[in-house]
């Protein structure tokens, strides 16, 4: 990746993208008082050097899916290889080289719980030097579920409404599973490589006619089937220091202790899920003082908190890109 520094507009495009991934170039240039080719010059930067890139992925639960965070403990030397090997499953995202490569975590997804879930495991890559695997369902997402703050904080809550304004009107999300078509999975295959492909790329991609790709993009968002997600490297807005968390809750404090997770910027992302550790998350600091502050004085003053388990973040090897189970 190019050596890239954020400055003030790069930020501010990061926000509107992770407001509304698809927003044209000149409505973000509107809002932002600058020109629509200054905007999309930005972008073009940032999305070639690999510094952002938008996403637009599926809800799990809107198809009928789950999500497993699954934690795998090997020894040092197989911890690239082997998170090379999942970055390349289908099913997969968020692959991640924790605790100086002696672990590696990812999320995988499958079709139900009951269909699958028992043989997870079976799917994972095999070698003697991986010396545990565990899989824990993801039964709720907590905190996150509108982006990172610190990468959401370059607009005023005007600019950010301006450009949700156009956004369709969401809908409840559906109570029984959507059950997609080839064409849709073609779309949303396509779009979780670039959330901003084109539409005449989309329709290329669907055999659809750039009308239908459009009519059927709006039907997804609005009935929350899916969304669009912005990834950037939190070392470019200058926080360097990564931990994927483990709590252990009290299962009377669980809902009281995600509520408040909601609320710390320091969190990227958090979620309830099966286990000892009942809530996971991925924290996200300046500087490892800060991460002992947080640590120490943020989740230490969560009432019903038994044990906090962190394991500092290596390198991640693939983002929130994932596609849809086949």
């Amino acid at each position: 990746m190019d050596v890239i520094v954020l400055d003030e507009l790069d930020r501010q495009l990061a926000h509107a993208l992770q407001v509304d991934g698809r927003a044209p170039f000149s409505r973000i240039a509107a809002v932002l008082g600058t020109s629509d080719r200054t905007v999309a010059r930005r972008y073009a930067r940032l999305r070639r050097s690999g510094a952002l890139r938008v996403v637009g992925l599926p809800h799990a639960a809107a198809l009928g899916h789950v999500d497993w965070l699954v934690r795998m403990r090997c020894a040092p030397d197989v911890a690239a290889p082997v998170g090379a090997a999942l970055a390349r499953r289908a099913d997969t995202s968020w692959v991640t080289i924790l605790s100086g490569g002696t672990e590696i975590s990812c999320i995988t997804r499958t079709r139900t719980q009951a269909a699958e879930g028992d043989l997870l495991l079976q799917k994972l890559p095999r070698t003697p030097r991986v010396t545990s695997v565990t899989a824990h369902c993801i039964l709720r997402l907590v905190a996150g579920t509108k982006g990172w703050p610190g990468r959401t904080a370059a607009l005023t809550s005007d600019q950010a409404e301006a450009l949700s304004r156009d956004l369709p009107s969401e809908h409840p999300a559906p109570r029984e599973p959507v059950v997609l078509t080839a064409a849709d999975n073609s779309l949303l295959t396509a779009l979780a490589v670039d959330g901003r492909a084109s539409h005449p790329a989309l329709a290329a991609a669907t055999g659809w006619s750039e009308t239908t790709v459009r009519r059927r993009l709006e039907e997804l968002r609005r009935s929350n089937v899916m969304y669009f997600n912005v990834e950037v490297e939190p070392a470019l807005f200058g926080y360097r220091a990564e931990a994927s968390l483990w709590l252990t809750v009290s299962p009377a404090c669980l809902t009281t202790v995600a509520e408040a997770l909601a609320t710390h910027p320091q969190i990227g992302y958090a979620a309830a899920v099966t286990g000892s550790a009942n809530v996971t998350a991925s924290v996200i600091c300046r500087d490892l003082g800060d991460l002992y502050d947080y640590l120490a004085d943020g989740i230490g003053a969560l009432p019903g908190v038994v044990s906090a388990e962190t394991a500092p973040v290596v390198r991640r090897v693939k983002g929130a890109g994932t596609v849809l189970v086949g």
